[in-house]
């Protein structure tokens, strides 16, 4: 098995629901995600894939839906106040937790036909959440 990682950084604010914690309040991170592409064989130029491709897929995406958004839980009752003061804001079901938020690029990584084999999120320097199936 042949595998090529690419890393793609972006910036991100979020806070957590139904937490006692520091996450409970409204926060920033700068992300750095690992897309991890696999194969069992290498194409006609000895590649899995172009790191380009990973780039112009997976990476654009990130760029455009992820990067200097406050992503949050349909359930946070700040939305109205977010979205009223025009802030740029990413709603979803479940709360953003690392965990959520590496599943759902890989998710979106195979809906644009990358061959993701695993997506490692580090939320800090010391702190990762991973997806693979």
């Amino acid at each position: 098995m042949y595998a090529v990682l690419r890393e793609i950084r972006f910036n991100y604010g979020h806070r957590l629901l139904d937490y006692s914690g520091k996450c409970a309040h409204l926060h920033g991170h700068g992300a750095r995600v690992e897309i991890e592409i696999s194969s069992d064989k290498l194409d006609g130029k000895g590649m899995v894939m172009d790191f380009y491709e990973i780039k112009e897929t997976i990476g654009q995406w990130i760029d455009r839906e992820l990067d200097h958004k406050m992503i949050l839980c349909e359930r946070d009752p700040l939305l109205p106040e977010l979205k009223k003061a025009g802030e740029p804001v990413v709603v979803i079901k479940e709360n953003p937790t690392a965990e959520v938020l590496a599943r759902w690029i890989y998710e979106e990584a195979r809906r644009r036909k990358l061959p993701v084999r695993k997506v490692t999120l580090w939320e800090t320097e010391h702190n990762a959440a991973v997806y693979s199936e």
